[in-house]
This record gives C-alpha cells, sequence and structure tokens, in this order.
C-alpha cells in the first residue's frame, strides 16, 4: 500500500482489520535473531516522506508518525495527528524565547519521538532502520517503510512576495500547509533532493512480490504524487505483476478532510474522481492503475481502468475493511470475509 498521513493511517486501520496484523519489526528469539512471525498476510506500508522538515534541531516525519501513532494506539483521534494526552509545554518555552519557527505544532510527547529519531540519524542510521526501530514500541501491525531514507522534500512554488507576478520562490509544504494553510496561490510543487533518492530498502521489492498494491485515499499531489516522485518506485508499479487499485480521495467532487483541492488546482487537475483517475492513468496506456475505486454517485469513466463504487466514508476499521475487500475485489484478488481475518 502506499499512503500519506491522516487519510492513509486510517486506510491502514482497514487493511490490518481486513488481513490480520503484520509483526512488525519481525520479532526475535533469545539469540536474538529474526523470527518469521508472519501469518496467512503481510501488509506493507510505503509512506509519504515528501512533508518531512528539520525544525528546532530536530527531523520531524508527519506522514510516518501519523501512521505510526495511528496504527499503535497513540494517536490524537479527534484531531487525526498527533499524541494523545498531549502537552505543548515546549512549544510555548520556545514562543517565549522568540524561537522560529512558532507555527508548527510541536508538542511534548511527539518531540521525544522526534528527539530519539535525530539522535539515531545523526548517528549514522538510515531512517527505515530508525522507523523500524520506533515501532518497536507502537507495534503497529503494518509493515511501515518510508518511500526513501534520502531527503526528498515537497516545496512549493509561489509568487516572491514583493515581487512581480512572474517572480517565484519556493517554500517548504508544511510551511505552505500548516502556517498559510494552501491559502497562498501555488504554481506548481517541487521534490528537493528527488534527483539523487532511491526507494528505502524493501519498497521495490514489496511491490514487485505484493499480490495486490493499493493507492490509499490520500492526497494524489503532495501524498501519493510525492511517493512517485523517488525514483523506481513508479516504474516499479508500471511493472509489478500485482494489480494496482486506487481509492478516490473525493465524495462528490469534494476532498474527504485536508485541502486536496488546492493542490490539484495548482497542477491543472479537476477535483473529481474522473480527472483524478486520468490524472495517475491506466497502466495500459502509460499510468500506474489497473482499478479505481470510487464513492456511491459518483463517475470516473476512464478507458483501461476498472471502475467500482462503495461507500467511502472510513468511519471505523470495520467499514474500511469492506472498503478494502470491495477495491481488491474489483481487480479479482479475493480477501478474508471482514471480520474473520487470522
Amino acid at each position: 500500500m502506499l499512503a500519506g498521513g491522516v487519510g492513509g493511517a486510517r486506510f491502514l486501520l482497514g487493511v490490518r482489520e481486513l488481513l490480520g496484523p503484520t509483526p512488525f519489526p519481525p520479532p526475535l528469539n533469545e539469540s536474538g535473531d529474526r523470527v518469521d512471525g508472519r501469518g496467512d498476510h503481510e501488509i506493507t506500508a510505503v509512506v509519504n516522506v515528501g512533508d518531512d522538515v528539520r525544525m528546532h534541531g530536530v527531523r520531524i516525519c508527519p506522514d510516518l508518525d501519523t501512521c505510526m501513532y495511528t496504527l499503535g494506539g497513540g494517536i490524537d483521534t479527534d484531531r487525526g495527528w498527533g499524541r494523545s494526552d498531549e502537552t505543548w509545554h515546549a512549544k510555548e518555552e520556545l514562543a517565549a524565547y522568540g524561537a522560529d519557527p512558532d507555527w508548527f505544532g510541536l508538542g511534548d510527547r511527539d518531540l521525544a519521538t522526534h528527539l530519539i529519531r535525530t539522535q539515531m540519524l545523526d548517528a549514522g542510521y538510515r531512517l527505515s532502520d530508525v522507523t523500524a526501530a520506533l515501532c518497536r514500541r507502537w507495534q503497529p501491525g503494518v509493515r511501515l517503510l518510508p518511500a526513501t531514507d534520502n531527503r526528498c522534500e515537497t516545496h512549493v512554488k509561489i509568487t516572491k512576495p514583493g515581487g512581480a507576478e512572474d517572480e517565484f520562490v519556493a517554500i517548504h509544504f508544511e510551511e505552505w500547509w500548516v502556517r498559510h494553510r494552501a491559502q497562498l496561490p501555488a504554481h506548481g510543487f517541487v521534490q528537493i533532493g528527488a534527483d539523487r533518492a532511491t526507494a528505502a530498502p524493501g519498497v521495490l521489492e514489496a511491490i514487485a512480490d505484493a499480490d495486490v498494491v493499493l493507492l490509499a485515499p490520500s492526497n494524489p499531489v503532495v501524498s501519493i504524487g510525492s511517493i512517485l516522485a523517488v525514483p523506481g518506485i513508479r516504474g516499479a508499479l508500471r511493472t509489478t505483476e500485482a494489480p494496482v487499485v486506487g481509492v478516490s480521495p473525493v465524495i462528490d467532487n469534494k476532498p474527504l478532510r485536508g485541502m486536496a483541492d488546492e493542490c490539484l488546482t495548482a497542477i491543472g487537475v479537476e477535483t473529481s474522481a474522473e480527472a483524478i483517475a486520468a490524472h495517475y492513468g491506466p497502466r495500459s496506456g502509460n499510468g500506474i492503475l489497473d482499478g479505481w475505486l470510487i464513492a456511491e454517485g459518483d463517475r470516473a469513466p476512464v478507458e483501461g481502468i476498472a471502475v467500482g463504487t462503495a461507500p467511502l466514508l472510513m468511519t471505523d476499521p470495520a467499514t474500511t475493511a469492506q472498503m478494502v475487500a470491495d477495491a481488491c475485489a474489483l481487480v479479482g484478488v479475493d480477501t478474508p470475509p471482514v471480520g474473520q481475518a487470522r
């Protein structure tokens, strides 16, 4: 599965509900060797790192952490991101010192995760290794892999403040998204470092060996699109023998959450199930999709893509599990009945 943050994490709850948990990291025996603890199914999530940013000296990975906290039971369910029972003393103290930036919600519990990650990265560990180490605490029941261990950050092209209409600058996606609420007109997105990035260990192999690849109902531009910007991943999706099925992130031409419509507008794509399917494109052409699951009442007639309909509101894991089963059935992949995962 390819996943972004909140929507991807909630979709993963449904995948795990349907297929059962995947031990991650793999358990160790008394000698410290890895034990193959896989059940009937193995779930691998390739997670967007385009939102990653360094602030106040620490490396922050919003989408990886949202998936890890959600699956591990530590997410703030009201916000959909950050830790439950969070406090904000460090943020308040940084603001009192006048530390910049002051617009990012850095909670105290969340800060501990970023400190551990940064220490390990500075010691020479890869992001994929650090992610596995952090998951030993959270036991997400899903194999979480960053799309790349390298820097591959999403930046947004905007009009230069005080400049002419044709003068542009790029700011980090998090600043555009969080500080400006995506209200600064965007003229495109750039993946800084993509030209030197490679897929993280296990990513291409997971796609090649899969029985089915699912694109979560995450932002098509800055979540799924940022994953596809990592060299090798789009090619792996084009060549895998597994069918590739996407789940629409819109219902009645409106995003399920967030501001995906602002991102789609910036790249000239209409906010509709049909336009997003055409943006991904069919594998029979030059695209990546074999199937596309859309909301009941929406339409997406795109030649070369099998289209199915289902309720797309992820109200709880069991409901989401049925959505996952419907996506798999669309391309002839059998799954256990909902509620019968071993």
